[in-house]
């Protein structure tokens, strides 16, 4: 999904940036370009940083999801 029209900045964009070091909407601006424009994206971009930083799961795990089988004994 495009967050940033005016510079044609990714969602994928902002979580790259994050995976390598953004902190803060100023980081994503700098390494990305979004929101140095008309600023209308700021608020996504910022939401996109912010839920990335709080994911401990990686990427390609998180279509995984294996069953637990629970044994019981009778």
């Amino acid at each position: 999904m495009y967050v940033c029209i005016c510079h044609g900045v990714t969602e994928k964009d902002i979580k790259k940036a994050a995976k390598q070091g953004a902190q803060s909407l100023h980081d994503v601006k700098q390494m990305t370009g979004a929101s140095s424009g008309c600023g209308s994206c700021a608020d996504v971009a910022l939401d996109i940083l912010i839920e990335s930083k709080q994911q401990t799961t990686p990427d390609f795990l998180q279509v995984i999801q294996p069953k637990l089988s629970i044994q019981t004994t009778a």
